[in-house]
C-alpha cells in the first residue's frame, strides 16, 4: 500500500507537540473549495482500527454540506460511492484511477505542521466543531472574562477543556498567551459582541477578583 497521505502522521504529531486538538486547512478539487478540519480523536470515541486522525470536509461557501471520515496514511474511511457522491466524480471505467488520482490531489494540500494564520472562515468552521464537542453555542466567540474551575471530587485543580483552550488560542491569541499557561483557568464567551473585553479588561478584572 501507497502511503498517500504521510503528511498527517506529521501533522498529528505537530499537534499534540502543541496542544491543538483541531487544526484546518484548504483543499481544492474540481473548482470547489473545501476547509479540511483535521481533529483529534476525543476520549471514549469509537474509531476505526488503525485510523490516525478524523477529517471533515466543509464546502466554503455551505458548512452544513460536510462530510466528516477517519483517516490515515494510506486511505480514508469511507466507500467510493460517499467519496463520488460527495466530491462529484463522475462513475467511469477506470474509476479507481480517478479516485487515486483525487488522494494524490487531496495529498498536496496536507499540511506537516500547524499554522496558526488562520483566516475568518477557518476560525468559524474552527470553532462550531470545537463548540460542538464542548456542547457550547458556537456563536459564542467574544470572551469577557476567565474562571477558576472548581476543584474535582479527588481534590485536584479541575482544568480547562482542550476545547476551550483551543479556541481561546484561536480568537484571543495575545489574552491566550498572558493567561494560557495557568491550565485551571477557563475563558469565558458570549453571543453579544458588546461583551466583549480587551486583554487589559479581562485580567484587571480577574486581579481583582483574585484580590477580594
Amino acid at each position: 500500500m501507497v502511503n498517500v497521505f504521510e503528511n498527517l502522521k506529521l501533522l498529528k504529531l505537530d499537534m499534540k507537540d502543541k496542544g491543538w486538538v483541531i487544526d484546518s486547512f484548504y483543499f481544492r478539487y474540481k473548482q470547489q473549495n473545501y476547509i479540511v478540519l483535521v481533529k483529534l480523536f476525543e476520549k471514549e470515541e469509537k474509531v476505526p482500527e488503525y485510523a490516525l486522525l478524523k477529517l471533515e470536509f466543509l464546502k466554503e461557501n455551505d458548512f452544513s454540506d460536510m462530510l466528516a471520515v477517519y483517516a490515515n496514511s494510506v486511505k480514508l474511511y469511507t466507500d467510493t460511492k460517499t467519496i463520488r457522491e460527495y466530491f462529484g466524480i463522475e462513475y467511469s471505467s477506470n474509476l479507481g484511477d480517478v479516485l487515486f488520482q483525487f488522494s494524490q490531489t487531496l495529498a498536496r494540500f496536507i499540511p506537516t505542521e500547524v499554522s496558526e494564520k488562520k483566516n475568518e472562515d477557518q476560525k468559524e468552521a474552527m470553532c462550531f466543531s470545537l463548540s460542538q464537542s464542548d456542547s457550547e453555542d458556537p456563536r459564542k466567540k467574544y470572551c469577557f472574562s476567565v474562571r477558576r474551575n472548581p476543584l474535582k471530587g479527588n481534590g485536584e485543580l479541575g482544568k480547562r477543556s482542550p476545547f476551550n483552550d483551543n479556541k481561546t488560542r484561536l480568537y484571543r491569541p495575545s489574552l491566550y498567551e498572558r493567561l494560557g499557561s495557568d491550565t485551571n483557568l477557563s475563558f469565558r464567551y458570549s453571543m453579544n459582541p458588546d461583551d466583549e473585553e480587551t486583554d487589559e479588561g479581562i485580567i484587571a478584572k480577574w486581579t481583582k477578583n483574585k484580590i477580594e
